[in-house]
């Protein structure tokens, strides 16, 4: 069996010496899609951040795509956010660039240098996410799905071993919603791995995968209903 990409063991999760989470056993093999839910401020967010190298793991043993959080220095952060892709509620598309050059800075960042290889990768990752616009368009000129698209390709540019997602309908209407929950649906089913953070218990009932809640400083799995 496949080592889990991402591990939490006795783990305890803190922001300003406050404890958030605590006590906290969690993990996501490969392929799985996991959903992550709980009111806002239950410490979704946090979880997340810790997973990314943002805030220090407090205590506990934790590991994401090979790299110890216990053990993890300023230097190793970059190289584990490459084996990530992370999507926001809030697109953090680059204003001043277009669809384009916001996806380029993201390769050239992480040390592409062939501009054919660029351009190929580029065109691959947004047929994935079924993005068919002018890509010399700029992020206010396309609607929120159309930007949650863009940002989705963005995070898969690096071919990283898991996608996090925070809260990635918390700014679109519940069709468009519907239409990117569908799309990561898509690249589940491609064989990508997904942790996503929502509040939207609702939608989540109509997608495939493991769910656990975050509350009272805990995580823990619950069995959903299907509708």
């Amino acid at each position: 069996m496949a080592a889990p990409i991402v591990s939490l063991t006795h783990a305890t999760i803190a922001q300003r010496d406050k404890v958030v989470l605590d006590g906290v056993e969690f993990a996501v093999s490969p392929g799985e899609f996991v959903f992550l839910i709980g009111k806002t401020g239950s410490g979704k967010s946090s979880l997340i951040k810790t997973l990314m190298g943002d805030l220090p793991l407090k205590a506990g043993v934790g590991q994401v795509a090979g790299f110890a959080l216990e053990a993890l220095s300023t230097k190793d952060i970059p190289q584990l956010r490459r084996n990530l892709g992370v999507v926001f509620q809030d697109f953090k598309l680059l204003p001043d660039r277009n669809i384009f050059e916001n996806l380029r800075f993201v390769l050239r960042a992480t040390g592409w240098t062939d501009p054919t290889q660029i351009d190929a990768r580029i065109q691959e990752v947004l047929t994935l996410v079924g993005v068919a616009i002018n890509t010399q368009k700029y992020p206010f000129e396309l609607s929120g799905g159309e930007q949650q698209r863009i940002a989705i390709a963005r995070a898969m540019l690096n071919e990283p071993q898991l996608i996090i997602a925070d809260e990635p309908t918390g700014n679109l209407d519940p069709e468009t919603s519907k239409e990117i929950m569908q799309l990561f649906k898509s690249l589940h089913q491609k064989g990508m791995t997904l942790l996503m953070a929502t509040h939207d218990y609702n939608m989540i009932m109509k997608f495939p995968g493991r769910i656990f809640k975050v509350e009272n400083q805990k995580i823990f799995e619950v069995v959903a209903q299907k509708s």
